[in-house]
Parts: C-alpha cells; sequence; structure tokens
C-alpha cells in the first residue's frame, strides 16, 4: 500500500485532523463517524478492492491499457468523426483547472467566462442551423431527439396524435433512444421512409440530414407536407455539413438537433460531446436544458445569466421540461472555442476538404464499377454490393474498420483527419489502385447560401496569440477550484487530481470510436471491469451499468428498470412512486419520464422522512407501488437512523428501493446501500469519484443493482428495444479512466479516509458556525454527515438580508457560495468535502462570521438597510477606480479581511437582473452597441 497519493488528496494534516476533532469535542475520527452513522448500517470497510498505487503506478497501467486499445484507420462515422483539437484549445481548456474544476454557473457573476463562451456555442448553433434559439448543450444527439419528441409533444397540443414518426435513414442508436424513452410515455414510434410520406396520424416527424447512408436531400417538400397536417419536424443534422448544405431552417423544420462533436471534441469510445437542440422563437420556453442569455447588472451593464430556469426540475420538480440537471459544458466550451478559433471560411475550408475527399472515393469507387445508394452527399457513401460482408472482413484484416449496414450494403465515412494514404489503402480493398481527383458533386439546389459566424468574436481570435489571450480573459472572469473552495452542498467539489484527469489526453482512450469492433478495445473492456467491480464493492450491489452518461439518466435508467422487473413478475400496473418532499428536483423529473405517478412523502421538522405518513402512502397505494425515492444521507445533510425500516416497510409492500447517490461521499467503506437494504442507485462519477464539474458537465451517473435487477440494466444502443439510455455503451468512457484512476490511487483505506475526513470537515465547519448562524438540521448525536445546512430566515428576519444577499458578498470574499435554498429556501447548504485544507476552511469560516458581523451593523442601524455591502455585492474593480458613491468605505467592500490583500478576485460584474433577463430574452452574441 502507498499513501503518497492518499497525502496529496486529503486537505488536513494529521496534526489539522487532531485541531479540528478538538474543536467538535471529539477523540478520534472513530468517535465521529460512530455518532454520525447509525450502528444499525455502520458495517466498516468491507470494500475487496486493491491497495492504494504510487501515482507513477497508475499513470503507467492506465499508459499500458490506453495501448491496448487498436486504434485503427477509421471510416465507421455513424454521428462519429475524427477531427482535430487545436492545440491552444486543448492546453488551454481541456487541461485547464480553471476550466475543468468550475461549477454550474447558477452564481452568474463569478461565471462570466464560461458563460460568454456557452452563449458563443448558441449563437454558433442558431447560425449554423438557422433557428431562432438553441440551447447551451444536452448529453449526446440521441438523447437531443428524445428531448424533441417529447418537446414538440407538449408543444403541438392540437394534434391529439400520440404517434411519431421518424425516418427509417436514421442512425440506429437515435432510434433504440426513442424507443427507450417513448415506451414509458406511451408515445407508438413508426419507422417509415419518410420522403413523400402522408404524414397522417401522427403528431411529430423526425429526419436526419445526412441520413445514417450519408444522403443529403432537400427535406423541404416533405417538411411543407407535415406542416400542412399540423405536424411538427425535427430535423437532425451534422454540425459541419451546414457549413455547406442547407440549414433545416431554411428548409422549414421546427426543432434541429444534433451534436457537435466534430468541432474538436475527440471521439472518447463515445463521449463526452456536447448535443444541442435549437428551435424557432415561439417555442423558446419549452426548450430543455440550458439557455444562457444576456441581462444586464445593478450598474445596467451587459451580463450573462442562466435564462429560463423556472422551467427547471429544481422549481418546477415533475412538471419540469426536462430531467437534465447535469448537460455538456465543458465539451460545448470546447466545440465553441473550435468555432472561434476557426471563423466561418475556416469552417467552411474544412467541410469543403472533407467532403472533396467523400467525392473522389466515390467517383474512384464508381469509376471501378460500384454501385452507390445515393449521388448526393456530404462525407459518407454507401455501396451496394452483394459481397459486403466480404469486402468489410477484407478491411478489417489490414486494420480498417468500415460500417457493414446490411448483407448488401457497406457506408464509409471521411472526416477532418482522413489522409490521402488512408484513402488509397481503402480503395486497395476493393481493388481498386488509383484515387480520382474530384469536386463537390453537391447540386446546386441543396447548397446554402446564407452566412454564419458573423459575430466578431468568431473573426477576431484566428492568431493562436490572441486565441491564448482570449481564453485566459474568460479564464481570469470565473471562480473555479483553483482559485478557492467552492463549498456547495450535495455537489461533493473535491480535488480533481492531474493524475486522475492525465489519462483522458492519451490516444488509446480519446481518439477510438465507440463502434469500433471489440477487439480493438482490450484496454477499455479491463478498465470497465475495474471499475464495474470496484463500484459493487463500494456499494454492495451486484452489477453495475456504466451507460448513463448524467445521474439524471442514471435516474431514468434505474426507474426503468424497476418498471422492467415488475413487468417481468406481471406486474406492470405498478406505477406510483414515493418521493420524499425534500427529493433533488431531478428525482420526480425522472420518475414522470419513467411513466410513474410521484406522490410526495412528507418530512418531520428534524428534516427526516416521516414514518408514519410513508406507512400511510404505502398502505394506501399498496397494489400499485412500484418505488421509493429516497437521498441517503438526506438532502438535509444527515444520516436518517430508520434507513432500514423505510427499505423494509417498502419492499413488504412489494415496492423497490431507490437510492439517489448523490451524497455517497459520505459512505463509501462506511457503510453500503445494496447491504441495508436500497434495490438500486445512481453514482455520480462528477461527485464521489473526482470527474470535474467542467462548468456543468459533463458527468456520468453509473447504476449499481442487486441482482434481481441486473437483467434489467440498459443495453446495447445498436439493437432495438435495448432500454438503453445512451448513444454509446458505455456513456461518456473516456471521462471513466479519471474515476478508474482515483480509486487506484486511494485504494480501499484512501477511499474509506476520505469518507472520514469529509465528515469530520462539515462537522468542524458546523461547530464553527453555529454561533453565528443556526445549523438546521442534526442527527440523533448532534452530528452533521458530510454538510451542513445554516438557516439565514432569523437573520433576515431582523436584517432583511437574505441568503441571496450573503451569497453574493461571499463574491467579494473571493469564494463561490454554498448551495442556496435548497433543500430548504432560505438557507445555505456547505459540504467542504476531504481535499479543502484547514487553512482554507478557516478562510471560509472567516468569512462567513465577518458576514454575520457585517450583517449585525445592519441589524444595528450602523449600515442602511438597503445600502450596505451587501445588499450591493458584489463589488467589482471599475468601482474600485472610480468615484466612491457608497456610505461604507473601499476596504469595507472590497478587503473585508487581511487574507484579501495578498489574493483578491474582482467580480466583473454587478449583481445580474434575473427578471430583467427573463423579460428581455436575448440568447446570442450582441454587441455593446446593439444592447444599449
Amino acid at each position: 500500500m502507498s499513501n503518497e497519493f492518499l497525502d496529496r488528496h486529503i486537505g488536513p494534516s494529521a496534526e489539522d485532523i487532531s485541531a479540528m476533532l478538538t474543536a467538535i469535542n471529539c477523540e478520534t475520527v472513530d468517535e465521529v463517524v460512530a455518532k454520525t452513522v447509525p450502528n444499525s448500517i455502520l458495517f466498516g470497510n468491507r470494500m475487496a478492492v486493491e491497495e492504494g498505487l504510487t501515482e507513477r503506478d497508475s499513470l503507467e497501467l492506465a499508459t499500458k491499457l490506453a495501448s491496448e486499445n487498436i486504434l485503427a484507420t477509421n471510416f465507421i462515422g455513424q454521428g462519429y468523426y475524427g477531427t482535430l483539437m487545436p492545440t491552444v484549445i486543448q492546453r488551454n481548456i481541456l487541461e485547464n483547472p480553471g476550466w475543468y474544476t468550475a461549477y454550474t454557473p447558477y452564481q452568474a457573476e463569478i461565471s462570466q467566462g464560461r458563460l460568454e463562451m456557452l452563449l458563443n456555442f448558441q449563437q454558433m448553433i442558431i447560425d449554423l442551423t438557422g433557428m431562432d434559439i438553441s440551447n447551451a448543450s444536452l448529453l449526446d444527439e440521441p438523447t437531443a431527439c428524445a428531448e424533441a419528441m417529447m418537446m414538440a409533444k407538449r408543444a403541438n397540443r392540437k394534434n391529439k396524435s400520440n404517434r411519431f414518426l421518424i425516418d427509417s435513414n436514421t442512425n440506429a442508436q437515435t432510434i433504440t433512444i426513442l424507443q427507450t424513452r417513448a415506451k414509458p410515455l406511451d408515445i407508438e414510434l413508426v419507422i417509415e421512409d419518410i420522403q413523400n410520406h402522408d404524414f397522417n396520424d401522427c403528431f411529430a416527424a423526425l429526419l436526419q440530414s445526412p441520413g445514417t447512408n450519408g444522403e443529403v436531400r432537400d427535406l423541404t417538400a416533405d417538411i411543407t407536407n407535415a406542416k400542412d397536417k399540423g405536424v411538427l419536424t425535427i430535423v437532425a443534422c451534422d454540425v459541419l455539413a451546414l457549413a455547406l448544405i442547407k440549414t433545416p431552417a431554411e428548409m422549414g423544420a421546427d426543432i434541429a438537433v444534433g451534436n457537435s462533436q466534430r468541432f474538436g471534441v475527440l471521439m472518447g469510445f463515445g463521449g463526452p460531446h456536447a448535443a444541442f437542440l435549437a428551435t424557432r422563437d415561439e417555442f423558446k420556453r419549452m426548450v430543455p436544458g440550458r439557455i444562457i442569455g444576456v441581462s444586464q447588472d445593478a450598474l445596467g451593464n451587459p451580463a450573462m445569466r442562466m435564462s429560463l430556469q423556472t422551467r427547471e426540475q429544481h422549481i418546477r420538480r415533475d412538471k419540469a421540461t426536462s430531467n437534465i440537471c447535469t448537460a455538456q459544458v465543458l465539451l460545448a466550451v470546447l466545440a465553441a472555442a473550435y468555432g472561434v478559433y476557426h471563423g466561418a471560411a475556416g469552417l467552411k475550408k474544412i467541410a469543403t476538404k472533407v467532403h472533396v475527399k467523400a467525392s473522389s472515393l466515390a467517383t474512384s469507387l464508381k469509376s471501378a464499377g460500384f454501385e452507390l445508394a445515393a449521388d448526393q452527399f456530404f462525407d459518407t457513401i454507401t455501396i451496394n454490393t452483394e459481397k459486403a460482408q466480404a469486402l468489410f472482413d477484407s478491411a478489417q484484416q489490414v486494420g480498417i474498420n468500415i460500417r457493414l449496414l446490411s448483407a448488401t450494403q457497406l457506408s464509409i465515412s471521411v472526416d477532418e483527419t482522413t489522409t490521402e494514404s488512408e484513402l488509397l489503402a481503402l480503395l486497395g480493398v476493393f481493388s481498386v489502385s488509383e484515387l480520382v481527383s474530384t469536386d463537390s458533386i453537391l447540386a446546386t439546389e441543396i447548397m446554402r447560401d446564407s452566412e454564419y459566424l458573423t459575430h466578431p468574436v468568431f473573426s477576431q481570435y484566428h492568431s493562436e496569440t490572441e486565441m491564448m489571450r482570449y481564453l485566459k480573459r474568460l479564464e481570469n472572469k470565473d471562480i473555479a477550484l483553483n482559485h478557492s473552495m467552492i463549498a456547495l452542498g450535495s455537489c461533493t467539489m473535491k480535488l480533481n487530481a492531474a493524475t486522475q484527469m492525465y489519462p483522458i489526453s492519451l490516444p488509446g482512450f480519446s481518439k477510438l470510436h465507440p463502434y469500433a469492433p471489440e477487439n480493438q478495445t482490450l484496454g477499455y473492456q479491463q478498465l470497465f471491469r475495474d471499475l464495474e467491480h470496484d463500484l459493487c464493492e463500494v456499494t454492495g450491489y451486484d452489477a453495475v451499468s456504466l451507460q448513463p452518461n448524467a445521474g439524471s439518466q442514471g435516474e431514468f435508467a434505474g426507474l426503468l428498470a424497476i418498471h422492467a422487473y415488475h413487468d417481468s413478475r406481471g406486474d406492470s400496473h405498478r406505477n406510483i412512486c414515493l418521493i420524499p418532499s425534500s427529493a433533488h428536483g431531478t428525482n420526480p423529473a425522472s420518475a414522470v419520464m419513467a411513466g410513474m405517478k410521484v406522490v410526495i412523502v412528507k418530512c418531520d421538522e428534524s428534516g427526516n422522512i416521516d414514518i408514519d405518513d410513508l406507512k400511510a402512502k404505502t398502505e394506501k397505494h399498496a397494489d400499485n407501488l412500484s418505488a421509493i425515492m429516497v437521498t441517503y444521507p438526506s438532502t438535509h445533510g444527515v444520516f436518517e437512523v430508520e434507513i432500514k425500516q423505510i427499505c423494509d416497510i417498502i419492499h413488504a409492500a412489494g415496492g423497490q428501493v431507490y437510492l439517489d447517490g448523490a451524497n455517497l461521499n459520505a459512505m463509501v467503506g462506511v457503510t453500503r446501500m445494496g447491504e441495508f437494504g436500497a434495490d438500486v442507485s445512481h453514482i455520480n462519477l462528477h461527485k464521489t469519484f473526482a470527474i470535474p464539474h467542467g462548468g456543468g458537465g459533463p458527468g456520468m451517473g453509473p447504476i449499481g443493482v442487486k441482482a434481481h435487477l441486473a437483467d434489467f440494466l440498459p443495453g446495447n444502443p445498436l439493437d432495438k428495444d435495448s432500454n438503453a439510455v445512451s448513444a454509446a455503451m458505455y456513456g461518456s468512457a473516456s471521462i471513466l479512466p479519471i474515476s478508474w484512476s482515483y480509486i487506484k490511487l486511494l485504494g480501499k483505506y484512501g477511499m474509506q479516509r476520505s469518507t472520514e475526513v469529509a465528515i469530520v470537515s462539515a462537522n468542524y465547519i458546523a461547530d464553527s458556525l453555529k454561533d453565528s448562524f443556526p445549523i438546521l438540521y442534526r442527527g440523533d448525536q448532534g452530528m452533521v454527515a458530510h454538510e451542513c445546512i445554516i438557516d439565514i430566515r432569523p437573520l433576515k428576519e431582523q436584517s432583511g438580508i437574505s441568503e441571496e444577499d450573503i451569497a453574493k458578498r461571499l463574491m467579494d470574499y473571493g469564494f463561490h457560495s454554498p448551495t442556496m435554498s435548497f433543500p430548504v429556501a432560505g438557507t445555505l447548504m456547505i459540504e467542504p468535502t476531504e481535499s479543502e485544507s484547514k487553512r482554507e476552511i478557516d478562510r471560509f469560516i472567516t468569512a462567513m462570521v465577518s458576514i454575520h458581523d457585517e450583517i449585525q451593523k445592519v441589524i444595528s442601524g450602523e449600515w442602511e438597510k438597503d445600502n450596505n455591502p451587501l445588499k450591493n455585492a458584489p463589488h467589482t474593480a471599475h468601482e474600485m477606480s472610480g468615484e466612491w458613491a457608497y456610505p461604507y468605505t473601499r476596504q469595507e467592500a472590497l478587503y473585508p479581511v487581511d487574507t484579501l490583500v495578498a489574493n483578491k478576485y474582482f467580480p466583473p460584474v454587478k449583481r445580474i437582473d434575473n427578471v430583467y433577463g427573463d423579460r428581455n430574452l436575448f440568447c446570442s452574441c450582441i454587441t455593446t452597441e446593439d444592447f444599449v
């Protein structure tokens, strides 16, 4: 065993831990854990996991596994393509903790850098699709298609049909995910050739351009026919192809979806990548996922924020537009940076080169007598041949991957990375010796003539020097973990160690196509086996699926497994899902998506599930009870003593226990949910297992299940009706080496120690702040779990200072706010994690105590109620240098504690007006002059 990495990962030293124990009146870490975790489930460390490796050994092992994946010459396509990530983007974003350790930009004033890049992403998608508004990313293209289907159902209320039409020329993985999403909602999928279709009896239709066989055609006539029948149309499009061909909007579509992967984001064996959904202005309030908009700050200056958040699951819960919480922010940022760096001319040049490669390949094969399935294409050609299987096998033998569409069809896709020598090698498989150079073969009526990427941001940063400085300016506007502790409760903003991040850049992990033959993916397969085994050991479950590419997807997959289990037993009528009132908003949203009816269970004054109400609801719905969704430790930050009884009550009524794994960081090596009664959980790898939050994604939400649910885990997305929830079998596979490395480095003891220190640190904060802010919930022995909730409401009554005022004031102290008003309005939820040193925790405590003292000045009348540093927070550098009109000093506003002198962060904008932003919705790039 090595303690080398453990000592790097754990923030507090042995002396620090001893001091924190003294502060909370405990003698040992074991005593803290025993007082925190109910004795009935305090199992100790039962994990059969190896002890930790050194960083050097971990890197060597990861490199070895990556080398065991074979990077064959790739012509598979099917939604995934080789691409060239500019090195300036790789070094300054992908491998830069200033970008990848940031949190979702709920606190917009300290998130202006990534919000600007997300706005660039939206503008880029708007321009390329021709639509009026775009969201700021979705999880993958099939998920985007499924979200579009659900959005169309909501939007097209006049059309009472329950049928959704899918063009047969659509990628197989998209059809599978649509099947998974449609079934619980009783939506009937009809898969037919849409060309010249009558569009009778359907509420919406999905068309793909280019089609899965590569064909490009003008969809205008079909879309017009659909519109005449009151049918909404969705076009799944290729962003690079849109640099050359007609946009979905020009063809009359209502919604456009797609994936930005080929804009500089490597395939990564399936992800993560930023998908998108763009639509017309009339549907803007129905769009799922995040939308970035331009508002103004308190001084009237333009400032960006997440718009229309009232649509989200945190507020609307079971009536939300989607259950998606984590999106793919980091990947959207990468794709947007690619667009900024290349600009319109650069993208058109790349697209033209790709198309010319495909045209030359097609001409060469046609000249040799091969028949093409379509004469109009962008980057993919399909060959009709009775020798399809033999040619496929011949290609495999010489290290070339092509796609076998059927016994009589082969598909070949080229991309930005395809070389002439690779094309010649491919032609050799077909016994063709010469590559015939050809210009574009796209018909004039298919070509786009509209401009795109005309905003100055897409033309100013084409030199590496300018791009480097632009990215640095954006990074400097934000607070991420490389600046200070981010104490967000329920978010576990722990260290994302460089050694854990390193493997994602290894070509063997980053460049593999998700549909490569299994014998080319042996390194990944071993990594998956390791991770599945270790996650089973951590949780006490019997099987794990690594497929769900977000926590919300894990919830959905887990609920689908429960429903399939009931269905297999003839209990398909079981559709009631009990959910505590304190639950995360994705829980009820996911339950509705899974076709369940939500029944809320009360919580008592201590924040625990009300057992009497649970018994009453269970008895009332016993015949139809499907499951309960419970978070443990609870969202109130305590271990509920009665958790085993809760599981027993549900099981006695024939239900299943879904345990939300959001707070797993308080349980690893201490207890196991699979042993105290839970049947299924999702595991947030972007919390407990160190995948960075990326400013709002990527995330991963694998699910663990007991043996009786194992047969109902998500299947292969290329197989119909497989209950798959992601486009690739292993979801966002290329970030799984991060969690694999985390476990390898910490090992059995290190993971347990991480849990213990996280609990000690949370209790240290709670006890340090209790005299300034009441601690809302504690366990039966006076302890909190890995997080605590402080109650702002008593101070608000006296002073008028709200939890939002405190959150904004913390920015002046250089901190990101704790979680605001969740799960209880008027509170802040604090989670330090095990990675923060006592010195940093003390800095945070000092800031909070100082803010408490400031509030006392408001209460005493020393400071005006509506004109004080809290109400006016945050304060900017521009204010400091200008005329000072406030009734308090510059030092009180900007340097309230001495530690800020050495390391001062200035928010780039004042407090942002959310109401103005929603009433005056701007969701694209605009100039300051336009805004004024």
